[in-house]
């Protein structure tokens, strides 16, 4: 059954749109390999959410990572990250043998240096297995093929730039030598012909770990559980997407930066964040109908069902920072694509399956551009307890569009922020649920039941809060640039207990819509993009 036939031949739903579902990254799973990823811990986790009643896994971007580990800092918008690969089902594929895989990871946490080593060997493994008996995969090898002719508008970009960057021991690609940076033609050229093998690899395991999400993807749906995904809005300096397309940046001659990305002082940093990623030139990609924007949107959307689009009010209007300053403080707000972008992703897609993260500092043209296109936006209730009735973020303020969080992979778990809250805060958060004040045990649960039973269309927890973790199971805090990324869950920690309280709370609130009815709900709407 194909994404789009699951999506929208079923009946229409009811008019007030109820599910729920859990966030945690695939790099969070359980495995034996050092890292969460597309094989079978990940069936078992949508098995799980499954018989909890859950509708949506949510989960970080899923590109290769750069800097600081980080996947808001990928290497391409287009490409998967070689530690989602699955040792087992390469095995199960007879790519690897048994003995190849064989590991000693810890279970608590990822070491992002050892297990990226280790998951690049298998993959050389692989590839030298594959091409060693192409009569022994000439299904695999016609696959491959389609794929490569398919994925090439923007993997053969992408596969040279990973064996240069291979080849010049992992440095920026500003540092490379002129004409490779500059991508002159003949010195380009040589490159290939030198790095011919390593480019194939590098495209070999992107089939594969394309291959591992269809079927990722195939097997939720038939569980009837749904994929959001999250799409950065700015992309890392150092990606084969500056490489390639230079002139969709505000770049100097030296294809350096002139203006980079961060937000003004807001909740998360007094003196804002300063992200690094080049801005966008919208005049140019506006004069190619935002061809290299929607392509990026196709491309995640082949793993997943929605989008939240990080970042939101980047499309109304982004802090551009002058290249060197030392913080964030200096910037200036430019106006972005705005409507017309979003009218031209509407006409191509059909649809617009996203959640805006509409989170900091909005402002009320940032809010009328998501109003304007019906898009979800986000209540995170940690946001909430401040002591002023129309906050935004208690629940008695929400209007049904919308997607309510206890916190996010940005916030430290609920557990953690209980224990940091002022005590004032801690009385309005038992005052508002009427309740003589707990402890900080009862923190994530008493939030859980707080979003179950909101008016908004999708309830969603990390399974930090669910699990009631503290502040070691922190996914990242934002501005700090090491540390982050690594938390992972042990088999042992998934109770039985706790997600039938989940399934409980799932079933008195009721919040049992499919996936399904909310995209059969958008089609029939003309085009609307409502959860409502």
């Amino acid at each position: 059954m194909s994404g789009n036939d699951w999506l929208t031949n079923v009946p229409p739903g009811p008019p007030e749109y109820r599910a729920s579902g859990l966030l945690m990254h695939v790099t969070s799973l359980p495995s034996p390999y050092g890292v969460g990823d597309l094989g079978s811990s990940a069936f078992s986790w949508i098995d799980r959410l499954h018989d909890a009643g859950q509708k949506w896994w949510q989960v970080l971007p899923l590109g290769p990572t750069g800097y600081g580990n980080s996947p808001y800092q990928s290497l391409s918008s287009f490409a998967l990250s070689p530690l989602l690969i699955s040792p087992a089902s390469l095995i199960a594929e007879r790519l690897l043998r048994a003995s190849d895989a064989q590991s000693n990871f810890s279970n608590d946490v990822v070491d992002f240096d050892s297990v990226s080593a280790f998951k690049e060997g298998l993959l050389e493994t692989a590839w030298a297995n594959f091409k060693s008996a192409q009569s022994k995969f000439k299904n695999l090898k016609f696959d491959y093929e389609q794929f490569c002719a398919t994925q090439e508008h923007w993997l053969d970009n992408y596969a040279i730039f990973r064996a240069l960057k291979a080849m010049y021991h992992g440095a920026y690609y500003l540092d490379w030598p002129a004409e490779l940076v500059q991508r002159k033609l003949d010195p380009l050229a040589d490159a290939q012909h030198e790095l011919a093998d390593q480019i194939d690899q590098v495209r070999f395991a992107q089939f594969l770990l394309f291959r591992q999400a269809d079927q990722l993807k195939a097997y939720a749906h038939s569980k009837g559980v749904g994929l959001i995904g999250d799409l950065p809005f700015f992309v890392s300096p150092d990606s084969s997407d500056v490489w390639a397309n230079p002139e969709f940046f505000l770049l100097d001659e030296q294809r350096r930066p002139r203006f980079v990305a961060g937000v003004p002082p807001d909740y998360f940093s007094a003196q804002g964040q300063l992200w690094g990623d080049p801005v966008y030139n919208w005049d140019a990609l506006r004069s190619t109908g935002y061809r290299w924007c929607i392509d990026r949107l196709r491309a995640l959307l082949n793993h997943v069902d929605v989008i939240r689009l990080d970042h939101f009010r980047g499309f109304a209007a982004a802090w551009h920072v002058p290249a060197g300053a030392p913080t964030a403080q200096s910037g200036q707000w430019v106006a972005g694509p705005g409507a017309n972008f979003f009218q031209a992703v509407q006409t191509e897609l059909g649809h617009l399956p996203f959640i805006a993260e509409d989170l900091g500092l909005i402002t009320p043209d940032v809010q009328a551009l998501r109003d304007q296109f019906r898009l979800p936006g986000m209540r995170v209730l940690q946001f909430a307890f401040d002591g002023h009735a129309d906050n935004p973020y208690l629940p008695h303020n929400f209007v049904h569009n919308t997607v309510a969080y206890t916190g996010t992979h940005d916030n430290a778990t609920t557990r953690q922020w209980y224990e940091e809250l002022p005590d004032y805060q801690r009385q309005n958060l038992w005052s508002y649920l009427k309740r003589s004040p707990g402890s900080s045990a009862d923190a994530a649960p008493e939030l859980m039941r707080l979003a179950w039973s909101s008016p908004a269309a999708l309830a969603i927890a990390p399974l930090q809060d669910l699990l009631n973790l503290g502040s070691e199971a922190r996914m990242n805090v934002p501005g700090r640039a090491d540390g982050n990324w690594s938390w992972r869950v042990r088999e042992d920690m998934l109770s039985a207990q706790a997600f039938q309280r989940l399934q409980d709370l799932t079933e008195s609130s009721k919040r049992s819509a499919s996936p399904a009815t909310l995209f059969r709900a958008q089609v029939d709407r003309e085009g609307a993009t409502s959860l409502r």
